[in-house]
């Protein structure tokens, strides 16, 4: 493979500077005979289902991107062929489960043109749409497309934001038009309490949203290319913004506050040259983030439900240990709904992504699903990001974590183990009201016991509801009649036969607690004494505390 960047021109754009600019993994370079400093003039669609008109190609410095064609299939050694005689700069096929044919790596090392493969995954539009928006961005050596402001590859507005941090002496936020947060610098020192919100909550608090529209703050940022200064006061430190626009479309704005430090003498200017450097990032957040976030997620669903081959679009690592933590957001009646339970998952999502590097999160109806990687040894890797949760604001969570696993095909097990210590800590806080008003959060080990118990009864209730016995005239009565012998038996079993703690447990008198055990027993032969119908009762009345 040859990734050398040979015979740069003195101005134009480059594969290499191309490659910079989209998003990481996008393509890989498989094959380039004159390095990747070649110039590239136009990125073109071809259909290899269509009749190949070559001189449509003959223009020098094209990247192809041949719908249809497989690295491994027959066809791509002609395509690669036909593009090379008509001086393209590269032909970019889809990567398969196969890796490319020895007949097409020696013509493509015996050629001009180099060979890329696209990631698995993507659509040809999105890539196509990557390219061209890096190829109208891009300047000859300066990927970042204005000065000053160098290296982030295009979308990637959490390295923007580092960079520019960096330029100014203080701390980044970049936000969208709604004052909601898209990316923000590392934190090198403790932050003041209003971006402190900003970060927890993803977006501006809206009282100071509305705070900064009645003072004529926004009307001043939007209309106008230049930085807009808010001074500091008792409460926060100083700030400078300024919108990043297209034209006369705003596509959002950056933040400068300082951090624990006074802003450098040169801020405005670094900002301002930051807010023209920042276009074609929101622009292409804008047009491909939310569709990639998309992909990125049903990737990591993928490799939780077994696919392995998804690890290369989540970015993973493979051989490397991983344990898989599940939170659900909950409230007294079960999973919450809404926007309660969806800002609660945004903020553990945020959490659990600056927790450690290689963390992924992955949301599944009104769960979040963190694969958390494990240093060698390491049994408990998630165990901070579990107290994270228990503390997270604004909610109650419930969240649990499988054990760790050697290898990426095992993570479904781990999934399926964190799902049951969720379970667990439904059932004890719909059995415990009390105890349930806040979050939970356990590893597998301090429930396993629990855990193996919901095992059994999911093998059993398909045999349960088949049967019928005393236990279920029990449980048919009390649904029928609103009666309270299962859950009367059900304290008592659970207290070992202790009739004054089942009693507190029930808040009722002991003697109102013997009256409902013995009518149990005189009306559908629910006999305690009797080991069999102990163990059925017990089987049952947790059964039937599912149904309700």
């Amino acid at each position: 493979m040859h990734t050398s960047e040979t015979d740069r021109p003195e101005s134009g754009s480059t594969l290499a500077q191309l490659l910079a600019l989209i998003a990481a993994g996008t393509l890989d370079v498989v094959v380039a005979p004159h390095g990747t400093g070649v110039p590239v003039s136009d990125v073109v669609l071809h259909d290899a289902g269509e009749e190949r008109d070559e001189e449509a190609w003959a223009a020098t410095g094209l990247v192809l991107l041949a719908v249809g064609v497989e690295v491994a299939s027959p066809e791509a050694v002609d395509v690669l062929r036909a593009a090379d005689r008509a001086g393209a700069a590269a032909v970019v096929m889809r990567r398969g489960a196969r890796g490319p044919r020895a007949a097409l790596l020696e013509a493509a090392g015996r050629g001009r043109t180099a060979l890329l493969a696209r990631r698995p995954g993507l659509g040809w539009t999105e890539v196509l749409g990557q390219l061209r928006t890096a190829l109208v961005h891009s300047v000859a050596g300066r990927p970042g497309g204005a000065a000053g402001v160098d290296g982030p590859r295009l979308g990637d507005l959490p390295g923007l934001a580092n960079t520019v941090a960096d330029l100014v002496g203080g701390a980044i936020t970049i936000e969208d038009p709604q004052s909601r947060v898209l990316a923000y610098s590392r934190m090198d020192h403790e932050p003041d309490p209003m971006r402190r919100l900003t970060i927890l909550g993803q977006e501006v608090p809206r009282w100071r949203v509305v705070e900064l529209r009645e003072s004529g703050f926004f009307q001043a940022l939007w209309n106008t290319d230049d930085v807009v200064r808010l001074p500091a006061d008792d409460r926060y430190a100083e700030r400078l913004a300024v919108a990043v626009r297209h034209g006369s479309e705003v596509l959002g704005s950056i933040w400068a506050a300082a951090d624990g430090r006074p802003l450098a003498e040169d801020a405005v200017a670094a900002l301002r040259t930051a807010g023209r450097a920042a276009v074609p990032h929101l622009s292409h957040h804008r047009t491909w983030g939310r569709a990639a976030a998309r992909a990125r997620e049903g990737a990591v669903l993928a490799l939780l439900g077994g696919s392995t081959q998804a690890a290369y679009d989540v970015g993973i690592e493979r051989g490397r240990p991983y344990a898989v933590l599940v939170a659900e957001a909950y409230d007294a009646g079960g999973p919450a709904q809404g926007d309660v339970g969806e800002r609660v998952l945004d903020v553990l999502a945020l959490q659990a992504a600056a927790y450690r590097p290689g963390c992924v999160t992955a949301r599944s109806g009104p769960r979040l699903y963190v694969l958390v990687p494990a240093a060698d040894g390491e049994s408990d890797p998630a165990g901070t990001l579990l107290a994270t949760a228990r503390a997270v604001p604004r909610g109650a969570v419930l969240a649990g974590t499988g054990p760790v696993v050697a290898d990426l095909s095992e993570l479904p097990a781990s999934r399926d183990a964190a799902e049951l210590v969720v379970r667990v800590l439904r059932e004890r806080a719909a059995r415990l009201p009390a105890a349930g008003a806040g979050s939970a959060v356990a590893s597998y080990a301090e429930v396993a016991a629990e855990a193996a118990v919901l095992r059994l009864l999911d093998r059993v209730e398909p045999l349960w509801e088949a049967l019928s016995g005393p236990v279920h005239a029990l449980l048919e009565h009390d649904r029928a009649h609103g009666s309270r012998y299962g859950e009367s038996v059900a304290a008592h079993l659970d207290a070992f036969g202790d009739t004054a703690a089942a009693a507190r447990h029930l808040n009722v008198h002991p003697n109102t607690l013997r009256y409902r055990l013995r009518r149990a027993r005189e009306l559908f032969g629910v006999d305690l004494a009797d080991p069999a119908v102990r163990l059925l009762a017990d089987v049952g009345l947790r059964l039937g505390r599912r149904t309700g």
